[in-house]
């Protein structure tokens, strides 16, 4: 198997593997060490005697191995091996309404979700060690620099210690209270899917497609909750332009020039009944204004033809819901596609000062692109080489290199 598909493997199963081992021994250190380990096992023995027909359960029995021999060596854990079959047996998850077992890992989500820990500990520490993302990527999501984040998760690890807090399936009655967070978590996974923070592809489809996945699990299991079908509706609504995003080379392609008829019309068509859903009802929430704003973008026939009208209303309610500098960058290039660049980089420049986009790629870009449509080329050239500067990917890196050619050529 070639490196990189043994790489898949490993990424593929690793979440799984995690999720299983902290619902089988209660502890998260110990289940991010023998999950280490397993995997340095299997990039030992695997090139040697070739990959086993099913991996998951080769690096699982690995896992347990070693976790086992590991708590038979520490004395201070070997209290606790004759107990952790009866505490695993009564952390078993209770069946979902079809009948179906929820997946692992979303059930570690929940447990991850637990009202102890900080908000933004507790979401960080799922999408570091439960997710599998790493911690410049989880820094990324939360628009903070890479050592705070790895300070955070360090934190939220401790908490649990010391606070003994269990790693069980919340009951029924617990969930709802919960369910904000796992959203986030889930949103996290496709966002990093969606436009991953670094490497050599703009996409990482993989990630989008589990997020869909476990957004389904949701949906399935608590249907009257509609936060959780514009979550669903949001992710379908993105992904299903995931194929134009793209050339043939990989290189970026902006959502101006996109050939629509390679979105995908059915995913389209299902996001957008969501959308419905998500809004009726009750006020609307964080997810389903955003997929009503992912409809509009994927319902016009052209960028020209998009209710731009229409989509600044829905960021004017975001803002409101979810204030946040990435809702007022996106917001200020909306307003600039319905009144002009001019009124668009108004707004961009009030937003300058704001530390957490000084290292965020996406607005100097919005900057460069107005800057360029206003024909200010020597400074949008400036706003261009700042945002190469922080591109965590290669199209994205050549796209922006292409535009600052466009600024300072003759």
């Amino acid at each position: 198997m070639p490196e990189s598909a043994v790489e898949a493997v490993f990424r593929e199963e690793r979440g799984l593997l995690l999720a299983a081992l902290v619902r089988r021994f209660g502890d998260l250190d110990l289940a991010e060490e023998v999950t280490s380990e397993a995997i340095e096992a299997a990039l030992v023995h695997w090139p040697v005697d070739g990959v086993p027909p099913k991996p998951g359960a080769w690096l699982m029995t690995t896992a347990r191995r070693k976790a086992v021999d590991r708590l038979r060596r520490d004395q201070a854990y070997a209290a606790r091996l004759a107990v952790l079959q009866v505490e695993a047996d009564r952390a078993a998850p209770a069946p979902s309404p079809d009948g179906e077992l929820p997946d692992e890992r979303l059930q570690l989500f929940f447990t991850c979700a637990h009202p102890a820990l900080p908000a933004e500990d507790r979401t960080a520490l799922t999408l570091r060690c439960l997710a599998g993302l790493t911690t410049p990527e989880v820094a990324r999501a939360f628009l903070v620099p890479s050592a705070t984040m790895g300070k955070r998760i360090v934190r939220a690890k401790n908490r649990i210690r010391t606070a003994r807090i269990p790693f069980r399936v919340p009951d029924a009655d617990e969930l709802p209270g919960r369910l904000p967070g796992v959203l986030q978590v889930v949103y996290s996974i496709f966002t990093e899917g969606y436009a991953a923070s670094s490497g050599p592809d703009l996409q990482r489809l993989d990630l989008a497609e589990e997020a869909i996945r476990l957004a389904r699990i949701l949906r399935r299991l608590l249907p009257a909750e509609r936060e959780v079908a514009g979550l669903l509706a949001l992710m379908l609504l993105v992904h299903a332009r995931h194929d134009a995003r793209t050339g043939r080379d990989g290189d970026l392609v902006l959502l101006d020039d996109q050939d629509r008829t390679r979105w995908d019309r059915a995913m389209i068509s299902e996001g957008a009944a969501l959308v419905l859903v998500a809004l009726t009802g009750g006020p609307p929430g964080l997810y389903g204004v955003q997929a009503a704003i992912a409809a509009l973008h994927d319902e016009a026939p052209d960028v020209a033809g998009t209710d731009w009208p229409q989509i600044v209303g829905l960021y004017d309610v975001l803002r409101v819901l979810a204030p946040s500098p990435v809702v007022e960058l996106n917001r200020a290039v909306a307003v600039a596609m319905r009144d002009g660049p001019a009124a668009g980089l108004a707004l961009l420049d009030t937003l300058a000062d704001d530390p957490r986009l000084q290292s965020y790629a996406p607005f100097p870009a919005a900057r460069g692109e107005l800057l360029s449509r206003l024909g200010r080329l020597p400074e949008a050239a400036a706003a261009y080489r700042d945002a190469l500067a922080l591109a965590g990917t290669e199209p994205e890196r050549a796209h922006l290199r292409r535009r600052l050619t466009e600024c300072t050529s003759p």
